[in-house]
């Protein structure tokens, strides 16, 4: 009797040890499943190189910055009209000819030699240009001495008045190039002038002239649209916007670095120029071969253990 129940005791404690091993044996695979589900699948990418430009685009209006006022030389009829408003002209074009009243009162009398011309002279154009005003455009007219019979607009002297906000005063700087894009889909280069001293107090925007390079004949008062392009470092650092993340207030960036195939490093960055879909990063310099993640980064803390989806790498 006592035989049988130092065997059944022996049973009892054998089946207690198996049954603390197979709860250790689980307890044990839990935290390594557990680690297993807590790996973020992530996608990554190499830092990319490349130039970068920002542009922005302002509106502006035509206008002539200069206008050379054809007048009379003397008080005379006007007997020859050469030219109609909005032609252009070259310059030494015979614009008008004009004829003093001594000249008119000989009538038809005979005059030889020299004195043929005497009392008939020719009004030219002192530059090129298009005639904006024409004063005078009726024959046997009688014009005193310095009356104004046209204006020529000056092709050399097309300006664009560009309205720029105070805020990028930096970009239309004097001597910077931007490119004017005309209503009909031509695009013309143009270099920023002075500054005009005053600022539209509703707009704040203040205007700033920028004369086209090459003489082009447009009508002035006409809309055009402005592009000023910022400078960039043709060999910037340059990452897709997904890879970029900050806090609330937009204050601090920074990115998640993979260290090795499985743990992502939290990285402060320094931003620079931006587009629609890419981010350059100033600061600090990768290397060529670090991975950056860009998909599923977002809530992931400062070190975190991660799962790289090889088919996007």
């Amino acid at each position: 009797m006592r035989t049988i129940i130092i065997t059944g005791s022996l049973w009892v404690t054998l089946l207690l040890v198996l049954g603390a091993c197979s709860s250790s044996d689980q307890a044990g695979s839990a935290p390594a499943q557990d680690q297993a589900v807590a790996r973020t699948p992530v996608t990554v990418q190499a830092i990319g190189r490349g130039g970068i430009s920002n542009s922005l685009t302002l509106f502006g209006t035509t206008l002539y910055l200069r206008r050379n006022a054809v007048t009379a030389p003397v008080a005379a009829f006007i007997t020859k009209v050469y030219v109609s408003l909005g032609q252009r002209v070259q310059s030494g074009q015979p614009l008008y000819q004009l004829e003093t009243k001594e000249r008119r009162a000989l009538g038809n009398l005979s005059v030889g030699g020299d004195s043929a011309l005497l009392g008939r002279i020719i009004v030219k154009a002192a530059s090129g240009g298009l005639i904006s005003t024409f004063d005078k455009q009726q024959t046997g007219d009688y014009v005193l001495e310095g009356t104004q019979l046209c204006t020529i607009a000056e092709d050399n002297a097309l300006a664009v008045q560009v309205n720029v906000p105070y805020e990028y005063q930096a970009l239309a700087k004097p001597g910077r190039s931007c490119r004017v894009r005309l209503p009909d889909g031509r695009a013309l280069t143009a270099t920023f002038q002075t500054p005009l001293t005053t600022v539209n107090a509703l707009a704040q925007t203040q205007s700033v002239l920028a004369r086209i390079n090459s003489p082009v004949p447009l009508p002035e008062n006409l809309t055009v649209q402005v592009d000023v392009t910022s400078q960039a470092n043709p060999q910037a650092q340059l990452l897709p916007k997904a890879a970029i993340l900050s806090d609330e207030m937009l204050q601090h960036f920074w990115v998640m670095r993979l260290i090795n195939d499985s743990t992502a490093v939290k990285v402060p960055v320094q931003l620079g120029e931006k587009t629609t879909t890419t981010v350059e990063v100033k600061s600090p310099i990768f290397g060529a071969g670090d991975r950056i993640i860009t998909e599923g980064n977002y809530g992931l803390p400062d070190t975190a253990r991660v799962l790289v989806n090889a088919k996007k790498l």
